[in-house]
């Protein structure tokens, strides 16, 4: 009898070992999703249309988690209400709770935990809505530190969107990420998405790349899907971009196995045109997704 206690004791064990050992493996995306305006609306691409496509993107290419950019707190809302089984995190960049565009992340709620999360502007003073160095606009981070469910994983995760006019504030920006990442205990696995605003031919960009803490998930993929060159469209198929400007960053900590721009098209009806069904865009930007491995 002793033999066998011990025998299920040792597979007990192995077993144990053997779940520990399981990598996390996940989908990340950023997304722009397009701010709702009138004029949107009147060029046929606004929110109440695109909305359901915008989720849709999500749902299908299954994000885990994913950074967002521009959506109002309505917008928002109505992500939620499409895609059963999300959260996100984030506030409102005017005024740190609702209003104005947000850099909100979502995530799955069966997948992932947030075990702490918050909110700075990229600026000289971090702590308030305010615009920093020679931004035109105010903008806002969102970070959250989550834990992955099945393997115990834990990570942090900074989403931004920066300034499109402001060279400084690009560069200063990409420096206070850096820095808040230095600052983290040794070791500790970090994602960074956002549109950026430049492609990776930037001085922001290099700043990031070549900073030996920060890779991007591009370079580290061992599969890339590119059907387009860039990852703004402007509402325009016809639209040819030299470049990315939407990022995803990873530590070394992660492995990339696949990445992807993701140049999702729906059909709809244009009053403007005679109701001739014409090709659409869920957003100006096409969604980045890259799936990642971390042990």
């Amino acid at each position: 009898m002793k033999k066998i206690e011990y025998l299920v004791l040792f597979l007990m064990l192995l077993s144990g070992n053997a779940i520990a050992k399981q990598p996390a493996t996940f989908t990340v995306a950023t997304y722009n999703v397009r701010l709702a305006n009138h004029g949107d609306s009147v060029n046929g691409n606004g929110w109440g249309k695109r909305a359901p496509y915008v989720a849709k993107v999500a749902l299908f290419h299954g994000f885990d988690i994913f950074g967002t950019q521009e959506g109002f707190y309505e917008q928002l809302k109505d992500l939620k209400q499409l895609m059963p089984g999300y959260e996100y995190i984030g506030v409102g960049r005017e005024d740190g709770k609702k209003e104005g565009e947000h850099s909100a992340i979502f995530y799955r709620t069966d997948k992932f935990k947030v075990l702490e999360h918050g909110d700075f502007w990229l600026s000289e003073d971090q702590t308030k809505p305010n615009k920093g160095w020679d931004a035109v606009c105010i903008r806002v981070c969102t970070w959250g530190k989550f834990k992955e469910l099945s393997t115990g994983l834990t990570f942090v995760y900074f989403n931004l969107h920066m300034d499109h006019k402001g060279i400084k504030a690009r560069e200063e920006s990409a420096k206070l990420i850096l820095k808040k990442i230095q600052g983290m205990p040794k070791g500790t696995p970090v994602i960074l998405s956002g549109d950026f605003n430049v492609n990776q031919f930037s001085s922001s960009y290099k700043l990031l790349s070549t900073s030996g803490i920060l890779r991007d998930a591009h370079d580290k993929a061992t599969l890339i899907y590119e059907p387009v060159v860039g990852t703004f469209n402007g509402f325009d198929a016809n639209n040819v971009e030299t470049g990315r400007i939407d990022h995803i960053f990873l530590t070394d900590n992660f492995t990339v196995s696949k990445y992807g721009i993701l140049d999702d098209t729906y059909q709809a009806a244009s009053k403007e045109n005679g109701n001739k069904v014409e090709t659409r865009f869920p957003s100006d930007h096409f969604a980045v997704m890259i799936t990642v491995e971390v042990k």
